[in-house]
């Protein structure tokens, strides 16, 4: 595999810093921490820019938060001039990263995403009797600094560019050596990345034909049971020995009884919300009912956040579900 070069000197162009400003600031324009950075814009890039140059940056300033949907997670928000940074970084990285993806690799990547992960399992659903849906135990925080570096040095021969990848993969950890910061943008492309080793073992060494990953969820088809047994053998030991990973608990199925997969239980021909989507839903319609009533949101904010949520549900079969939601309000 050719690996590329000479990439550093892109990311730190002043056009490219200007870029990622730009990006970083989407959706984040009335923050104090953007407006301060935007009120001396050209300074502050400059700044970046001559820290990055001599190698003299800092990173790692983070705030540490917990949301509590669909689980306990905490994230690692960046400070502003580091989200800045991971814009400029992927500015010019992402398509280098995507060169190495697999086709039914869907997470982090442009004109993929949940969507058409779920209709490619629509797909190996009608074509399969039986399905394995595996997940890693606390992915993001298990992920090896050593091991991740490794690959990334497989991929990238840019000098500079590997020492930034180490400073930042450096700046968090859940234990000596491990883990990446839920919440950056870093941190999704280098995830995805780890985990394209395994996709490339499962489809150029063991020919896998009905395959789909999002992150971590990972789904395997076939018309044999005794095929998917044997799999989830061999992948569990890819996974420990090469990566040191750990699985939980599979699932191990009939396609006719649905697939759980993002939020939803998919069959061949229509989907459905699963029970833990389904509590979510009535509880933020709730919440974000509450919330506009109490004027602490406006009709904007309330449709920002409604929105996303009534599309994600219309999805699968819940038009009485919504009805007894929205028009009944139960809770």
């Amino acid at each position: 595999m050719k690996r590329k070069g000479n990439l550093f000197e892109l990311i730190i162009e002043p056009e490219n810093l200007r870029l990622a400003y730009w990006k970083a600031k989407k959706g984040k324009q009335y923050k104090r921490e953007v407006i301060e950075f935007e009120d001396t814009l050209e300074t502050n890039l400059l700044i970046l820019r001559k820290q990055l140059n001599e190698g003299n940056l800092t990173i790692g300033n983070y705030n540490y938060f917990k949301i509590y949907d669909p689980k306990e997670r905490l994230i690692c928000a960046a400070s502003f001039r580091e989200r800045v940074l991971h814009q400029a970084i992927m500015n010019i990285c992402d398509e280098y990263f995507e060169k190495y993806q697999i086709y039914d690799s869907y997470a982090t990547r442009k004109g993929k995403g949940t969507h058409s992960a779920i209709e490619r399992a629509k797909t190996n659903c009608r074509k399969n009797k039986w399905y394995l849906k595996l997940d890693i135990h606390k992915y993001f925080d298990s992920i090896d600094h050593a091991i991740l570096k490794k690959l990334l040095r497989r991929r990238f021969k840019d000098g500079y560019l590997l020492q930034l990848f180490d400073l930042i993969i450096d700046s968090f950890s859940t234990e000596e050596g491990k883990g990446l910061p839920i919440g950056n943008l870093t941190s999704q492309y280098f995830a995805n990345f780890y985990l394209a080793y395994l996709d490339h073992y499962l489809k150029e060494e063991l020919c896998i034909s009905y395959y789909v990953r999002y992150m971590d969820d990972m789904v395997i088809w076939d018309n044999d049971i005794k095929v998917l047994k044997e799999y989830f053998k061999i992948i569990k030991n890819f996974l420990n020995d090469r990566l040191d990973l750990e699985l939980n608990k599979p699932a191990l199925n009939y396609t006719s009884l649905g697939l759980p997969f993002l939020g939803y239980r998919i069959f061949d021909n229509k989907m459905k919300l699963n029970n833990r989507s389904k509590k979510r839903f009535i509880r933020k319609i709730n919440l974000y009912g509450k919330k506009l009533e109490d004027d602490v949101w406006s009709e904007k904010e309330y449709q920002n956040h409604i929105l996303p949520l009534l599309d994600f549900v219309q999805k699968a079969e819940t038009r009485n579900l919504r009805n007894k939601v929205i028009y009944e309000g139960i809770n």
